[in-house]
């Protein structure tokens, strides 16, 4: 088996593992176990348009070692390397953003350096969650 098939037998059971976390709900972080085929670091990020949860949510899993499986993910791990996992350490930009009130909800939930991380906030509006997030949550606009 090549590389490239390695990796994306890894991707696809992480994703797999990924949605099995998102059906369940939450669990307790022991139950939360990495898949043996997936080293290193990672999280499952997602941006759900509204802030009741009841609006479109698109989301992706942001593998760091090496960056794959979000269109951002060199740039992303890189924020969150810096920031040692922790989306909230992520260093404010110095960015000019509406004054629209046009709400996001973020949500992380992964391992990072052998250690589960959860990560949930609801922004004004994707122009702060990218000011305050960095690449972490920059994901495509799906279809409406």
């Amino acid at each position: 088996m090549t590389n490239y098939q390695k990796a994306t037998v890894a991707v696809r059971a992480c994703l797999l593992a990924a949605c099995a976390l998102l059906v369940a709900g939450p669990v307790p972080a022991r139950a939360q176990a990495l898949p043996e085929s997936i080293q290193g670091d990672w999280l499952y990020v997602s941006v759900t348009r509204g802030d009741g949860g009841s609006g479109a949510t698109r989301g992706t899993l942001l593998l760091c070692d090496p960056p794959q499986g979000h269109e951002q993910a060199v740039r992303a791990c890189g924020e969150l390397r810096a920031a040692r996992g922790e989306v909230d350490r992520i260093p404010l930009k110095d960015t000019f953003c509406p004054m629209v009130y046009a709400p996001v909800s973020a949500a992380a939930r992964g391992e990072w350096g052998g250690h589960a991380i959860t990560y949930k906030e609801t922004f004004a509006n994707s122009c702060l969650m990218a000011a305050r997030t960095g690449a972490v949550f920059a994901l495509p606009h799906g279809p409406n």
